[in-house]
C-alpha cells in the first residue's frame, strides 16, 4: 500500500490557537473536489499550518468525517457556515482531527 502525504489544511490565526490549545477538534470546508471523504478518510495524517508559512505547524490525524448538508448542523455551526459561505444550501465536509500531544507543547 502506498503511504499518503499528510492532509494539508492552512488555517487563520483563531481557528489555528483553537486546535493548538484543544478548544477545536472539527475544520469545515466546503465539499467537494479537495474536501471528501477519499481524501479526509480516517488515520490519514494531517497537517495544519497557520497561514501557508512554515513557523506553526501542527500534526495531527484525521478521526473521524462526515459529508452533510449546511442546514442540517447544530446552531453554532450554522452561524460559521453562514457567515463564511453565506448560505446553509450546500455541502460540508466535517473533518475531526486528533493532534499530536507534542504538537502541542512549546
Amino acid at each position: 500500500m502506498l503511504e499518503t502525504k499528510p492532509l494539508f489544511i492552512p488555517l487563520k490565526t483563531e481557528p489555528f490557537e483553537a486546535f493548538r490549545c484543544g478548544e477545536k477538534t472539527e475544520e469545515l470546508r466546503r465539499y467537494g473536489p479537495c474536501w471528501h471523504a477519499h481524501t479526509c478518510y480516517p488515520g490519514r495524517l494531517v497537517v495544519l499550518s497557520k497561514g501557508y508559512g512554515k513557523q506553526s505547524r501542527l500534526r495531527g490525524r484525521v478521526i473521524a468525517f462526515k459529508h452533510q448538508w449546511g442546514d442540517t448542523f447544530g446552531s453554532r455551526y450554522k452561524a460559521a457556515i453562514k457567515e463564511h459561505f453565506g448560505t446553509l444550501d450546500l455541502e460540508i465536509a466535517c473533518i475531526r482531527i486528533e493532534i499530536e500531544l507534542s504538537a502541542c507543547r512549546g
